[in-house]
């Protein structure tokens, strides 16, 4: 009886040790980022809110991607302070005013710090941006929990089915005193 208590002891403590374990790198995984990050053209609808300090500001969100293209409406309760970001390879519009250094300084003025819109399609779908170096933190199933890259720091704590695989449904990043808080309701996989 004690032997058999004893390898059962033992079991338990292997058993609690492999949990603990972070995963290893995986194929899978790492198919996974390649996938996501090869550009495909999808949508999510959601919410976003920033704290900057002791300010803050709440928007719907609605992001369309299409490659490197992409466009988000940000509008506050009863759609009051509507605005449509475009990123397109000739740079960042705002409200269909053409690209310029000006509507960068414009975007930044009005939220108040500089958002990482080029990494951001990343961030969304869970994995980092290629074009920078990174560090990724996974979970048990062989998802990002964090991501840190470009002196932003990204957290994951929920995915749901959407498309080809699990995509994340809250993100939040952080820097400095700028805190963005994304709820994704409704992923549409459209490549």
């Amino acid at each position: 009886m004690w032997r058999s208590l004893a390898i059962l002891g033992c079991c338990a403590l292997l058993f609690a040790c492999a949990t603990t374990r972070p995963p290893k790198p995986s194929l899978q995984w790492q198919q996974r980022v390649a996938d996501l990050q090869a550009g495909h053209s999808w949508q999510a609808d959601g919410r976003a809110a920033v704290a900057l300090g002791s300010q803050g500001w709440q928007a719907s969100m609605n992001w369309r991607q299409a490659g490197p293209y992409a466009e988000v409406h940000l509008s506050g309760p009863f759609g009051v302070g509507a605005v449509v970001l475009t990123q397109s390879a000739a740079g960042l519009s705002l409200n269909g005013a053409a690209p310029s250094d000006a509507v960068v300084a414009q975007v930044q003025d009005r939220l108040g710090f500089e958002p990482p819109l080029d990494h951001l399609r990343f961030w969304l779908l869970g994995v980092p941006d290629p074009s920078v170096a990174s560090q990724v933190e996974r979970n048990g199933q062989d998802r990002a929990s964090q991501v840190t890259q470009d002196g932003w720091n990204v957290t994951y704590d929920r995915y749901l089915p959407a498309g080809p695989d699990l995509l994340p449904t809250r993100v939040v990043l952080s820097h400095g005193e700028v805190r963005v808080r994304i709820v994704v309701d409704h992923w549409n996989w459209l490549q």
